[in-house]
């Protein structure tokens, strides 16, 4: 078993475990929660995200939190608009901070939760052999069209850009580029066949819904820069205290755990 072989299984096999241990859940609930915090977040975080929020409500059963997903920047324009959320989670630190500059978010809770990744991903039933080939299997003349997120507001989408620059194929490649609006839409594209391969978040990857539909290539972290992924509570919060609940515990050791089963890195890492 190859390096990249071996990284897939421990990560496949420590996100199962961990999986088994959040589903052991908790006491149920004695009243229904009466307090509700809005979380705009970016589409990488869908699925762990989810697990996060099932620990969470454990610790704090009084509080709903209702998630709406999609790329960062365009997140970050409802923000600028005045969108009825209490708390940002971008996966690029520079929108929160745009918030803040503007005095749309408070400087003082301004955090980052994870670092992101990038891989390349086909259909199970797909025959392009991603994972011995890596980037070069973009060069196969079946692939007719590349799937990635769309660079001019997706994080997502500007690192799989500079990755493919990186890698030297981009020239040979961009004819065959189509965009989702958000990552997740970019694997959607590829599930359902709109595309041959694409380029996703390797949270989406590691999914448990998405393992069995899909196969992949890590792309070398040294391909694009670091996606630095961070939070802001907005100043329009309705329930600022419950706001800081949630993201006190985004940056405690359960919800780093679950972010690390989901191939996010640690802050800086």
């Amino acid at each position: 078993m190859g390096h990249r072989d071996s990284q897939v299984a421990i990560a496949k096999t420590i996100l199962a475990l961990g999986l088994a241990i959040v589903s052991a859940g908790c006491a149920a609930r004695s009243e229904p929660p009466r307090r509700v915090v809005l979380v705009a977040a970016a589409a990488d975080l869908k699925f762990a995200l989810e697990d996060i929020l099932e620990e969470f409500r454990c610790l704090h059963p009084d509080i709903h939190v209702e998630v709406s997903y999609g790329s960062s920047g365009t997140l970050y324009a409802q923000l600028v608009h005045q969108a009825p959320f209490d708390l940002f989670l971008s996966a690029d630190m520079t929108y929160p901070r745009r918030l803040v500059n503007e005095g749309r978010a408070l400087v003082e809770t301004e955090f980052l939760y994870a670092g992101g990744q990038i891989v390349l991903w086909v259909r199970s039933s797909s025959e392009l052999d991603v994972e011995s080939l890596g980037e070069q299997v973009l060069l196969d003349p079946s692939v007719r069209k590349i799937a990635m997120a769309n660079p001019r507001h997706a994080p997502y989408g500007r690192a799989a850009e500079a990755a493919l620059k990186s890698l030297g194929v981009y020239d040979r490649v961009k004819d065959r580029l189509t965009f989702g609006d958000n990552v997740a839409q970019v694997a959607q594209f590829v599930e359902s066949g709109v595309a041959d391969i694409g380029i996703i978040a390797l949270s989406l990857a590691l999914a448990p819904s998405m393992q069995s539909k899909g196969k992949f290539w890590f792309i070398p972290r040294e391909a694009y820069p670091p996606i630095e992924q961070g939070g802001v509570i907005l100043r329009h919060a309705k329930d600022r205290e419950a706001a800081e609940l949630v993201r006190a515990f985004l940056m405690d050791r359960p919800a780093r755990a679950i972010l690390q089963r989901y191939g996010f890195l640690r802050p800086g890492e």
